[in-house]
């Protein structure tokens, strides 16, 4: 194959003969081309089987490809935001061979992971983190003299949190002239992008013509004799000027004390790598204006690129997915509020950037004038919902376990102290599987303990989470959560006869009390039947309403020499412990063990995850063993 450009022989390159990123910046553009094809094969055909974030990775591949041949990492600093983006990177730092086991357990991370590789600069699994993260580097390179980079790479959805704009404002103000932020806008987020930035965005985006009209004039300008680098070198050392020139324009990062440079197409490897190369002379921050397309060279996410965001198994023929994710407690929640709300017109429902991810579309389909999507933007979230609940609405903020935690302060603040009646859809509730340590709802329980006030429910089924969803919104008149789990209820196959939204106490003539709630149930429901065909008996407590706990449950467990309670989130400050102490101040006398996930979860499949964490029935089984006796 012959170069059209240069007229010399090209021999065909693939990802596992170079030894990366080094021998990246060797290679010619047609060779970056057809190496761009094969990154995207390998990540189509990696995750139809392993599951993981497709659209988003087939967006940045030119991009990453870019950054790798005009820096060098990980001497230059990439901060990729969010961590779901780096496929492409991870397999230009020489994780090639390794690409395969991604998101599975023991085989290497969706997110960055500083302990995997040095090229993953730190952890990255929730959005518009990565500006205050660069800031705080590029100011640690300038104190060791360090002329090298910290490079930002930020999505347009992520730039909606409020922390993306601490960072810029910090950045600019401290003229950080080593720090780099990069936008990758595709116009999308999980769901689509909402609010006045994107719309600031859109406009910015149909101005392309100043990259076109700023190239053709530095080309002109080095092209004229004596006077042409001498004026680029004006032109870049005063502050808005080549901008005046080229579009007179003045633009929100500007203003922000940032160089702005864009808006550049994303998949176009010179035009980066020349606006790359642009951005490294400037001694002054920089913000990079990166067009890409989500899904970019698999048409299935190109056309449906929120359905790609996150996928679990697929066939890459068609783009279906082996798994339908019809059924499951996000679809459930979503069709149950949808009916709730045409009884009731208070009823809001507000998601951040979720509206599929949480099952709300059926609502923003039937109500579209009482959903909000707020964009990335939990913090806003549950403000404007106690705002809307001080109005006297209802609000149900749906949100996953893992970025409620962005939300803290609004939730005691703002909605706890003025007793407003605010409803949380807790999806993602404990382990979530192959996401990892980022994205495991292990922390809203402990969490939420905290605040006075609060409510929290733990459905072990469909019917259950219905009858907690109607309980939250009609009685409950405070803070009120009701947290549910990832996947369906399909495995769920204990007695439902008396399903309520307190407890189910089944009682038998047994030494063991066994205590748990939510999916976890069902585990300590079939190790009961198990192990009461050897001769072992054990009696169980389900919790549904788990927060505030029932005194008069702690008094029935003081019969039992054994209490053992298996709860599926961190038990430090989790209902296990609060139990444990009720106990204790009872003054029980016998045995109390709590057996909760109280580390950081690795990726790993959820059934593996509820092995290692002793929530399975066969590890409840090993503690009915060795503490119960026969009967």
């Amino acid at each position: 194959m012959k170069d059209q450009n240069k007229n010399t022989e090209i021999r065909e390159i693939r990802l596992s003969e170079l030894h990366l990123p080094e021998d990246l910046k060797k290679l010619n553009y047609y060779q970056c081309r057809r190496l761009a094809k094969e990154m995207r094969d390998i990540m189509i055909r990696t995750i139809s089987h392993n599951g993981g974030h497709l659209a988003s990775n087939l967006g940045v591949v030119e991009l990453t490809m870019a950054l790798h041949r005009v820096f060098e990492s990980p001497k230059d600093k990439f901060i990729w935001d969010v961590g779901h983006q780096c496929y492409a990177h991870k397999l230009l730092t020489g994780r090639v061979k390794q690409f395969r086991t991604i998101r599975t357990e023991n085989g290497i991370s969706g997110f960055p992971k500083p302990s995997e590789s040095p090229h993953d600069v730190c952890i990255s699994g929730h959005s518009s983190n990565s500006i205050s993260i660069a800031c705080g580097m590029a100011e640690s390179m300038r104190m060791n003299n360090d002329s090298h980079h910290a490079i930002a790479i930020i999505g347009d959805g992520a730039m909606t949190g409020g922390m993306a704009f601490e960072g810029l404002n910090n950045g600019g103000k401290k003229k950080l002239k080593n720090l780099i932020v990069i936008l990758n806008d595709n116009n999308m987020s999980i769901s689509g992008n909402v609010g006045a930035l994107s719309g600031y965005l859109r406009s910015i985006r149909e101005s392309e013509r100043y990259v076109r009209r700023k190239q053709e004039l530095e080309r002109n300008l080095r092209n004229t004799p004596k006077v042409g680098e001498p004026t680029i070198k004006v032109l870049k050392k005063t502050k808005d000027s080549f901008k005046r020139v080229v579009m007179n324009q003045a633009t929100m990062f500007e203003q922000m004390g940032f160089v702005y440079l864009g808006p550049v197409d994303g998949h176009n490897l010179l035009e980066l790598e020349e606006v790359l190369r642009t951005a490294k002379r400037y001694e002054t921050p920089v913000f990079i204006h990166v067009r890409t397309v989500k899904g970019k060279g698999y048409l299935p996410a190109e056309k449906n690129p929120s359905q790609f965001h996150g996928v679990s198994k697929f066939d890459v023929m068609t783009g279906n997915p082996e798994i339908s994710g019809d059924d499951c407690y996000s679809t459930q929640f979503g069709m149950e509020l949808t009916k709730l709300a045409n009884e009731d017109k208070r009823i809001c429902a507000i998601t951040a950037a979720m509206e599929f991810g949480t099952g709300l579309q059926y609502f923003a389909a039937d109500h579209p004038d009482r959903f909000y999507d707020v964009g990335i933007a939990e913090q806003h979230a549950v403000t404007f919902a106690a705002g809307l609940a001080a109005s006297g609405l209802i609000p149900v903020f749906a949100v996953y376990s893992t970025f409620l935690q962005r939300a803290y302060d609004q939730l005691i603040h703002d909605v706890a102290i003025g007793g407003l009646h605010v409803v949380l859809a807790i999806d993602r509730a404990g382990i979530v599987g192959e996401d990892g340590e980022t994205h495991q709802g292990m922390f809203d329980v402990p969490m939420l303990t905290c605040i006075p006030g609060t409510v929290i429910y733990s459905p072990s089924c469909y019917e259950e989470l219905n009858l907690c969803m109607r309980r939250a919104i009609f009685e409950d008149t405070g803070l009120a959560a009701v947290r549910y789990p990832k996947g369906n209820d399909k495995g769920m196959h204990f007695p439902k006869e008396a399903l309520n939204t307190d407890y189910t106490y089944l009682e038998e003539d047994a030494d063991i009390l066994l205590i748990s709630y939510g999916r976890v149930y069902q585990s300590i429901w079939d190790a009961h039947n198990t192990c009461e065909k050897s001769g072992y008996k054990t009696s169980l407590l389900k919790l549904t309403r788990i927060f505030p706990v029932d005194e008069d449950l702690v008094e029935k467990a003081l019969k039992y020499k054994i209490v053992i309670f298996f709860e599926e989130s961190s038990g430090y400050g989790g209902i296990s412990t609060i139990f444990g102490s009720l106990l204790s101040q009872y003054g029980f006398g016998g045995r109390y063990v709590r057996v909760s996930a109280d580390n950081f979860l690795k990726h790993a499949s959820i059934p593996a995850l509820l092995e290692k964490t002793d929530l399975s029935a066969h590890a409840v089984c090993r503690y009915i063993y060795a503490y119960g006796t026969k009967s």
